[in-house]
């Protein structure tokens, strides 16, 4: 992850407002024109309602500049800005000043602008595909974020802060993650970084019945740093049956990996074997089928 902290559009004291915002031009493609059209004017400026001037205006919005005036804005994922924005981008920091649509005076603001990117800007510049001069405009005050990878000191944070948000946010009661459990979680290569760490810190919480041990982020865990698997979410169903179908997946693949040793999966599990055989049972594996080769 790459950020920079441009220079102050002014340099007047700003008091504590900031207007935060993800980029709006992820993923636009055939409806690109009235969308683009409609959200660029949104993005600088402040966009009044003209009948017929865009499909679905009906109000007036304040511009993210102008919500931001004396504050900061933040612009993420700014290597995926289209090339057209980006010159509108880079006259609104030059000049200090935004254009309302349809309006016939401009409006200075006092903005400090970070930006951040997970792409090499510099090699964006060199495929034409992002401005030299916006490059150099907004590299004033560089940070670059290492991959979670090479900072795992500050997982064990990181994972009480998430577990803390997390069941406050759905209402359930703390659980503790013990250090086994953080040394595990240490142990992986993290390839989505904060980002897949919080949704392994909700997935754990969902799965035990108590404290988090390291018995349960192995199951958790893809089954190896170079072989990861996505698992597809379920989509339907109550929190027991969607518990089941995870539960039931991680066994699966498990005894898969095992050639169907139970003694050998049990242990990679974290379980005794006979507990092993209930699930299995509960789930409606059939170890036979499998043994077999019917499954």
């Amino acid at each position: 992850m790459f950020g920079c902290l441009s220079e102050p559009v002014e340099s007047t004291p700003r008091d504590p407002p900031a207007a935060s915002i993800r980029n709006v031009f992820l993923g636009l493609s055939a409806r690109m024109n009235d969308d683009y059209s409609r959200e660029t004017r949104q993005g600088l400026g402040t966009t009044r309602a003209c009948p017929g001037s865009f499909t679905g205006a009906a109000s007036r919005h304040i511009g993210k500049f102008e919500q931001a005036n004396h504050g900061t804005l933040f612009l993420d994922e700014i290597g995926d800005m289209p090339i057209l924005m980006q010159a509108k981008l880079l006259r609104v920091l030059e000049e200090g000043q935004v254009e309302r649509v349809g309006g016939d005076r401009t409006i200075p603001v006092d903005v400090r602008v970070i930006v951040a990117t997970h792409r090499n800007l510099h090699d964006l510049v060199k495929k034409g595909v992002f401005r030299e001069d916006l490059y150099h405009r907004i590299y004033v005050f560089p940070l670059s974020l290492p991959p979670l990878r090479d900072r795992d000191g500050e997982i064990p944070a990181l994972v009480k802060h998430f577990a803390a948000q997390v069941c406050e946010v759905n209402g359930w009661k703390p659980k503790v993650f013990l250090p086994e459990a953080i040394q595990e979680l240490q142990r992986y290569s993290w390839p989505g970084n904060v980002r897949e760490l919080r949704n392994m810190v909700e997935r754990l919480l969902l799965l035990a019945d108590g404290a988090v041990d390291a018995a349960l982020v192995r199951l958790a865990l893809p089954a190896g740093d170079g072989d990861v698997q996505v698992m597809a979410p379920v989509q339907s169903g109550s929190l027991a049956e969607r518990t089941d179908a995870f539960e039931r997946e991680q066994i699966l693949a498990e005894l898969k990996r095992h050639h169907q040793r139970m003694t050998d999966t049990a242990r990679a599990l974290g379980l005794e074997r006979s507990h092993l055989y209930k699930k299995c049972q509960a789930l409606g594996i059939d170890l036979r089928a499998m043994r077999s080769g019917g499954a």
